[in-house]
């Protein structure tokens, strides 16, 4: 199993990133998937939620109105776009996957709650 996130690199401020998640020996359907950042010696924060069947999506404030998170569940892929890039979005960015046999709510911000992670993709900003 692997999730394999890419498109990050050197972006300039004001502009926009398309980020995305493949998935591997998994069927990426039966699992909802957030996306993370990690910026150096900070906490990883979760940015965005998105059910299995994309009927649900979440935000946290920091991307809240400039990203939009959507699936190709045929293609076993999540994407995230950021718009409007500023110095606080550099940061390593992280997909991760939980499946949805775990039922109930959750936060779904918390990190520690998820089956499978990437590895990473390092998104810079420039001024």
């Amino acid at each position: 199993v692997q999730l394999q996130a890419s498109g990050g690199g050197l972006a300039q401020t004001g502009g926009s990133l398309r980020l995305s998640c493949l998935a591997s020996g998994l069927t990426l359907g039966s699992y909802a998937v957030a996306w993370f950042r990690q910026a150096p010696g900070k906490e990883r924060v979760g940015l965005s939620w998105i059910s299995s069947t994309a009927s649900t999506t979440y935000f946290t404030n920091s991307v809240k109105g400039r990203a939009t998170v959507s699936r190709d569940n045929a293609k076993n892929m999540v994407y995230l776009q950021i718009n409007s890039l500023n110095s606080e979005d550099a940061a390593v960015y992280y997909c991760a996957a939980r499946s949805v046999t775990k039922s109930g709510g959750y936060d779904w911000t918390n990190w520690r709650l998820y089956d499978y992670w990437g590895q990473g993709t390092l998104v810079t900003v420039s001024s």
